[in-house]
């Protein structure tokens, strides 16, 4: 598509006429796509900014970084900031930090856990430690279970001990849905204190975490 067709079709009423032309810029270079998209990253249909805050992650260029920022903080779609999220994380360990603060401050289960896929993906063990601890103490069920998910990932990783202390820990959890998720993350670690952990669950009251505990035995 060229330039000028772009540019008609960013007007249009039409928000599938838009998500055509900002899919369109992947042909150009970034001195010319990243003034066009900022100009729309608060077009009035979600859709839309979705597909700008994808597209300007393409864009390694400190204005497509700043414009981001803006979307991931402000946008008040979750959809839409979580996108902004992932652009963000293609980064780099640049991106690492700024994740993290919006970690803290937006408590949305779709941003948190894109955040902390995006951590996980990028190789931040500190900073999934850090998500991974907020996680856990909030509310949200699903940003829990990622977040157990997310200490499993660390068994590799300089905080592989922190790591595995919490999810002992979390052995005990009251919470059933805590504790399936543990058993699977526990099978991560080889260590004499895993293993026993995971014998005990093997144990559980509720069958659900037998399940999980059990489930690498019964193949």
């Amino acid at each position: 598509m060229d330039l000028s067709q772009i540019e008609t079709d960013l007007q249009n009423s039409d928000f599938q006429y838009r998500i055509k032309a900002i899919t369109a810029l992947k042909d150009y270079p970034p001195e010319i796509v990243v003034p066009i998209l900022t100009q729309h990253i608060q077009d009035p249909e979600f859709l839309v900014r979705t597909f700008v805050a994808r597209e300007l992650g393409r864009q390694k260029t400190s204005e497509s970084f700043g414009a981001l920022l803006r979307i991931m903080r402000f946008d008040n779609t979750p959809n839409v900031r979580a996108e902004a999220a992932n652009s963000l994380s293609l980064f780099g360990r640049v991106a690492a930090s700024h994740l993290v603060q919006t970690f803290f401050r937006d408590d949305h289960w779709l941003v948190r856990r894109s955040i902390l896929a995006a951590l996980v993906e990028m190789e931040c063990p500190e900073e999934v430690l850090e998500v991974c601890d907020l996680g856990i103490a909030g509310e949200d069920a699903a940003v829990q279970e990622a977040s157990i998910d997310g200490l499993g990932a660390l068994v590799n990783s300089r905080q592989s001990v922190a790591a595995l202390s919490r999810l002992l820990k979390l052995a005990h959890s009251e919470f059933e849905y805590v504790r399936v998720r543990v058993a699977y993350a526990l099978k991560h670690f080889k260590t004499p204190e895993a293993k026993q952990t995971l014998a005990q669950l093997r144990q559980d009251s509720d069958h659900r975490v037998v399940g999980a505990a059990m489930e690498d035995l019964l193949g």
